[in-house]
């Protein structure tokens, strides 16, 4: 199954997969780079920055609404081990299902994105 990434004006395909995952949560797997700001029963709002050229660890999350607060080049590496890579602007907005991947921050200058986990 495939799923659309919106950054921006841009559509990225990506490989979604299904299957039960040993990949842990964002924040528990990554807390250096992921903070929860607030939680309630509906939402999770986590802050996520990175400086130049770090990524993360295979991760998982909730289907969410995700802004980007700075314009940055990233690349998704997938459980396959397969990769995409996309341009981020800022103030720019997406959706996405639940999903696994590793992150990267391919650019230069630091990378600061506010997620929304949507619990419902």
């Amino acid at each position: 199954m495939f799923k659309k990434i919106i950054i921006g004006v841009s559509f990225v395909a990506v490989a979604f997969f299904s299957s039960a995952s040993i990949a842990e949560d964002g924040v528990a797997a990554d807390p250096e780079h992921y903070t929860v700001e607030f939680e309630n029963d509906k939402v999770r709002i986590i802050r996520i920055k990175y400086g130049p050229g770090e990524k993360s660890v295979m991760h998982t999350h909730d289907a969410n609404v995700s802004v980007f607060l700075t314009s940055n080049a990233v690349r998704f590496t997938l459980p396959d081990g397969t990769s995409v890579d996309a341009d981020a602007e800022a103030g720019a907005a997406q959706y996405a299902d639940a999903e696994e991947h590793l992150p990267e921050n391919l650019s230069d200058d630091p990378l600061e994105v506010v997620l929304i986990e949507l619990k419902e």
